[in-house]
């Protein structure tokens, strides 16, 4: 397979790296289109792949392309490569918001993956949904779920809705959770400790409780009555939390980044 990566910011330099990483393509058979030549040139040296600068011929050569610019760039990319493409290749976006019938109107193409990756693909602990057209084959769907798998996880869902579900749980979800961490962080110095001592508590609170609900089958709800005897400090906090309706309050706040993923797709 020759992958066509179109974007070279954070998010397609790390599937780029994660393709590579893999060994599921050589780096012969990647190909970077990158405008900015200051940013290409340090993918040229970070990669040691190709990278161009400017949409040609050679874009036809490529199986999968993966559409990974900012959604407000889209419409000028679909004018840039549509002359390129031709029906039997694969696009795959990982634009936020960008529904297929857009891609489609804009490139003409048919067989279109969308997906929402998120910000921890980074290193390898990416959560990524995704979906597609009718006319995306079973052998390439899993060919494209084995590529996001090098970012992390991937899990399929045949309504494209639920991408936008998971833009507001797991898309967003790294912020609400380093939220929380930054609200824990404060109240430690607060307490009286220093800043460094502070974020040891909580980053290592934080990765320890996620490491121990790994290694059991234990819910959520389950875990925290375990920590919280009763009478106990635990259940002071989470009384307070409780009394103050935490719970509801992050559900809206996700029903709020829901609505505003339908906004932007429309």
């Amino acid at each position: 397979m020759k992958i066509l990566i179109i974007g070279g910011g954070n998010m397609g330099a790390t599937f780029a790296e994660s393709f590579l990483s893999a060994h599921i393509i050589r780096p012969n058979d990647l190909t970077i289109l990158e405008s900015n030549e200051t940013r290409a040139e340090q993918l040229r040296r970070q990669l040691h792949a190709t990278v161009e600068c400017q949409p040609d011929h050679y874009i036809s050569q490529h199986n999968l392309l993966v559409l990974a610019v900012k959604p407000q760039d889209a419409p000028n990319l679909y004018e840039a490569i549509r002359p390129y493409l031709h029906p039997e290749q694969l696009v795959l976006s990982i634009m936020a918001g960008v529904r297929m019938d857009t891609i489609e109107a804009g490139l003409g193409a048919q067989k279109i993956v969308r997906s929402m990756p998120n910000l921890p693909a980074q290193v390898g602990m990416g959560m990524t949904a995704f979906t597609a057209r009718p006319e995306v084959t079973r052998q390439e769907l899993i060919a494209v779920q084995n590529l996001l798998s090098t970012t992390g996880r991937a899990i399929y869902f045949e309504d494209e809705q639920m991408i936008d579900a998971a833009t507001a749980i797991s898309g967003s979800g790294p912020a609400y959770v380093f939220f929380f961490m930054e609200a824990m962080i404060n109240a430690a110095t607060e307490l009286g400790f220093n800043e460094s001592q502070a974020e040891l508590l909580v980053w290592q609170t934080f990765t320890g409780a996620m490491h121990l609900h790994n290694k059991n089958n234990l819910s959520c709800g389950e875990w925290i009555k375990r920590v919280a005897s009763k009478g106990g400090t635990t259940e002071a906090a989470v009384n307070v939390f409780k009394g103050g309706a935490l719970g509801e309050t992050i559900e809206q706040g996700i029903y709020a980044a829901f609505r505003r993923a339908v906004e932007l797709g429309r």
